[in-house]
């Protein structure tokens, strides 16, 4: 017997069960538990209420996503916990996510429409509005077939070539004639941004960029490292505009710095495509300072998942800091070496220096301040590099 839902005052949050796929000759250095945790968190981000996980390990990737006998099991979960939405951890195909709906008989999103989301609830700029706009509207190009659901009556083929697909055909042309005016905005607001990073550096001055997974803490550290006012939320991606400001180092001379939008674990790539105007100041950075959580159990797995994808957008090679940030919250004091033990778990080959700190309590600035203008200063200056951070 189906339970009965307990009514509540509060907003209606779409009761959502949660569903992950290891594909054992696939391998992830991110366990399969550890992805639907996160998807749990994209999920309540988005204002869904999770209250079921569905797992299933196979040997090869399945055409429906799942088995049939898992979709089964699934079927009978939906029924009997009144779910409204079912969310996979993985990108679905539009035949995939079809067929799911039809066997399921509730709405069926992939972890890429459940990002797309939370990043729609969280844009504020015209450029971030304008960039999520594109990114939605090329993932529902490919869908809009599903979207007409009178087709599914009709069959399609001999004798139903009508009104139904001539549609069709026309919200595709609108479609990509709305494609084509995003993506001219997005250029003027690019070109725009451009001609600002030159008026703000003067063409010569270093350009430093925060990177790092969403919800690391770039913008608190952003805040207290230039005295500045960003956005600080405890939640994923609160910062998807980036945030320039000018920072002073120790020896008086300046430097630009800039927040950027957090990444995430399978970052779908249409986002990182409608992201790039954003991504742009650490695409041209001088120095990128990689924020990691080290509170977070997952903080190795995250930090390669930036480094990941920083090497895929071609700015690998760009001189890095690691900052393992929230010591606060594994440690008592700025003394302690606990952070330190993440050294032993992330791939420091790629930085050329590591800096604990805490935005929160303020532990570490100094020494990040010096460790930026170590490696940004001009040959020949003495900043007594061999003093600052932690070489690596």
């Amino acid at each position: 017997m189906a339970k009965k839902r307990t009514h509540s005052t509060g907003p209606f949050r779409e009761r959502a069960i949660l569903v992950g796929v290891n594909v054992r000759s696939q391998g992830d250095y991110w366990a399969l538990e550890d992805s639907l945790a996160e998807l749990s968190e994209l999920a309540r981000a988005a204002g869904a209420n999770p209250v079921e996980r569905v797992t299933q390990s196979m040997h090869k990737p399945s055409p429906t996503y799942v088995g049939k006998g898992k979709i089964e099991e699934l079927a009978h979960t939906v029924k009997h916990t009144e779910v409204d939405t079912v969310i996979f951890d993985d990108e679905l195909s539009p035949n995939q996510q079809k067929t799911l709906e039809d066997k399921l008989g509730v709405k069926v999103i992939d972890r890429t429409a459940l990002i797309l989301d939370v990043f729609a609830q969280r844009a504020w700029s015209r450029e971030g509005r304008l960039q999520i706009e594109l990114a939605q509207t090329e993932y529902l190009l490919p869908r809009l077939a599903g979207q007409w659901s009178h087709l599914e009556r009709l069959g399609g083929g001999v004798g139903t070539r009508g009104p139904g697909e001539t549609q069709i055909e026309t919200d595709r042309r609108l479609v990509r004639r709305k494609l084509s005016r995003v993506k001219k905005e997005i250029a003027q607001v690019q070109s725009q941004r451009d001609q600002q990073r030159m008026q703000r550096t003067g063409g010569n001055a270093k350009i430093v960029s925060l990177v790092g997974y969403t919800n690391a803490g770039k913008s608190a550290l952003f805040n207290k490292i230039t005295s500045s006012g960003v956005i600080e939320r405890n939640q994923l991606f609160s910062t998807l505009d980036t945030t320039t400001r000018k920072m002073w180092l120790p020896s008086g001379v300046s430097a630009t710095i800039s927040d950027t939008v957090g990444f995430v674990h399978k970052l779908p790539p249409i986002l990182v495509a409608a992201f790039r105007a954003t991504l742009e100041e650490a695409l041209e950075a001088d120095l990128l300072l990689q924020v990691v959580d080290v509170s977070s159990p997952y903080a190795a797995e995250q930090a390669q998942v930036v480094s990941d994808q920083l090497a895929d957008m071609g700015i690998g090679d760009t001189p890095k800091i690691l900052v393992l940030n929230k010591l606060d919250l594994v440690a008592s004091s700025s003394d302690e070496p606990l952070a330190l033990s993440m050294l032993e778990q992330i791939d420091v080959s790629q930085f050329t220096r590591v800096v604990t700190t805490s935005a929160t309590k303020g532990w570490g600035m100094s020494d990040l301040r010096e460790a930026i203008e170590a490696e940004i200063a001009e040959p020949g200056v003495d900043t007594s590099a061999d003093m600052i951070g932690q070489n690596v």
